[in-house]
C-alpha cells in the first residue's frame, strides 16, 4: 500500500507525472499584496468626492425651483454643470486607479 501524504498548497498534481508523486506548478503566487501608493489613494478619494458633491448638485436643482430660487443666475448654472460633468471626472480618476493598479500588480508579479 501506498503511504498517503497531506497535500501542501504549493504542491499540486501535474501530468503525466509518476502515480503518487507530486510537483510545483510552474504559475508563481504572489508572495505578498502590493503596498497602496499615496497618488492612488488621492484618485479614489478625489473620485469619491466628485460622486458625493455631483449627488448634492443634483438634490440642490430639485430643491431649488421650489424654493423660488432664479436658476440662470447666481451659482446655479455652476451646480447645473458639476451635476453633468463631475460623474464623468470621477469615473475618469476611478478608471486611472484601476489601471495603475493593475500595471504596478503586473511589474510585482512579474518581478518576482
Amino acid at each position: 500500500m501506498t503511504e498517503q501524504r497531506p497535500l501542501d498548497p504549493c504542491f499540486q498534481p501535474t501530468a503525466p507525472g509518476r502515480p503518487g508523486k507530486l510537483t510545483r506548478m510552474s504559475t508563481r503566487t504572489p508572495g505578498g499584496d502590493v503596498p497602496v501608493r499615496r497618488i492612488d489613494r488621492i484618485l479614489a478619494f478625489m473620485s469619491l468626492g466628485l460622486l458625493a458633491l455631483s449627488v448634492l448638485c443634483f438634490f440642490a436643482l430639485l430643491i431649488g425651483p421650489p424654493s423660488g430660487a432664479d436658476m440662470r443666475t447666481g451659482i446655479w448654472p455652476l451646480i447645473g454643470l458639476l451635476v453633468y460633468v463631475a460623474p464623468i471626472i470621477a469615473f475618469l480618476l476611478l478608471l486611472a486607479v484601476l489601471i495603475m493598479s493593475f500595471a504596478r500588480r503586473g511589474r510585482a508579479n512579474r518581478g518576482s
